[in-house]
């Protein structure tokens, strides 16, 4: 048995690694982690075969990953973010009225009721807005199928249009990871245990916890006197590797064939969102100091690590993105479904009135 788990971890590995390389050579955007998410996914959808890719291994490649995004904190990062604060909340708020308002809107024209369509509109986890659903008797199996299309359509349109729009023709697109090895090292790695064990430790008690964990001591860690060594170009190709896999195996076309015509409509709901966030985003910027780039990928509805991969890439700072993108998600997830279950109880108490 475990020989046959090793054979398809095995498979499912040099799938996603044939999809970076690809990616790679093609200088497409995020290459390490759409490479691998786009062939995984159309492997399963063609073979019939399911990829086997355990939660360890995607959540190792997100541990890496918040340690990395960590390194890029400084004391000037904390100071930075704090004017800029109210001014993020209020845009933030905005987008997500504005998801609802769009999601409300469609179903005059589609058989899918109000608070189906609210949870399977808004830029938020899926896992929170499909419990949150099911508390409010939403269609919980098209909420899946319509925050799938949102995912994939945010992942891959959000990173594709910000690299090619702030760099030549993506020419920096692959160069995210050139830089040389670290020159401390040693036992300075072993910094790296306590990230390890906090990312560990909250990947269930918070939102995002086996990112945020890691991301905040090693940011903790970053600002101190501690001389923290460079993670290795290797790890980092492999982690979002992992994490692409990840995201891919779990992407169904049988989902969205369920979905049918309406997958489109969302399809469409998500682009109309990613477009009125670009918007918020160039206000931000005129609002602020921040540059056009960072403020995009702010408030962008996208997944923090995508968003800070590709701050890394168009020259963006990634700390600020980071700590922007964790407000958002901590928004939607903490106060999003309780006013949501509190604005659709009240509506139908005033119906039946």
């Amino acid at each position: 048995m475990y020989t046959t788990k090793f054979l398809r971890l095995m498979e499912t590995f040099f799938i996603g690694l044939i999809g970076g390389y690809l990616f790679n050579l093609g200088n497409l955007p995020l290459p390490w982690v759409l490479g691998p998410l786009t062939f995984v996914m159309l492997w399963q959808g063609f073979t019939k075969r399911q990829a086997y890719w355990p939660s360890t291994v995607k959540n190792s490649g997100l541990i890496v990953l918040g340690i990395y995004f960590g390194m890029y904190f400084t004391v000037q990062t904390f100071s930075s973010i704090g004017p800029y604060l109210v001014t993020f909340v209020v845009l933030t708020v905005a987008l997500i009225a504005a998801s609802i308002f769009i999601s409300s809107v469609i179903t005059k024209w589609i058989d899918v009721d109000k608070i189906t369509s609210a949870f399977g509109s808004i830029p938020g986890g899926l896992t929170e807005m499909v419990i949150a659903s099911e508390s409010l008797n939403a269609r919980s199996s098209l909420v899946v199928i319509f925050q799938t299309v949102r995912l994939i359509t945010v992942l891959f349109v959000v990173p594709t249009t910000i690299i090619f729009y702030f760099t030549q023709v993506g020419a920096s697109v692959s160069g995210l990871f050139q830089s040389t090895e670290p020159a401390v090292g040693g036992w300075s790695y072993a910094w790296f245990i306590l990230p390890v064990l906090a990312g560990w430790l909250c990947r269930n008690k918070i939102p995002a916890g086996i990112v945020i964990g890691p991301l905040a001591l090693t940011a903790i860690l970053n600002i101190s006197t501690i001389d923290l060594p460079s993670v290795p170009n290797t790890f980092l190709i492999l982690a979002q590797m992992a994490v692409g896999i990840g995201l891919g195996k779990n992407i169904s076309f049988s989902d969205l064939k369920m979905g049918g015509k309406y997958s489109l409509v969302y399809f469409g709901v998500s682009v109309s969102l990613i477009t009125i966030s670009f918007g918020l985003g160039i206000l931000l910027a005129q609002l602020t100091s921040l540059d056009l780039a960072t403020a995009i990928l702010s408030i962008a509805p996208g997944g923090l690590i995508e968003m800070v991969l590709t701050a890394s890439i168009v020259g963006a700072d990634p700390a600020i993105v980071s700590a922007f993108q964790l407000v958002r998600i901590l928004l939607i997830i903490t106060f999003v479904p309780p006013f949501l279950k509190w604005y659709f109880r009240k509506n139908v108490k005033q119906n039946a009135a």
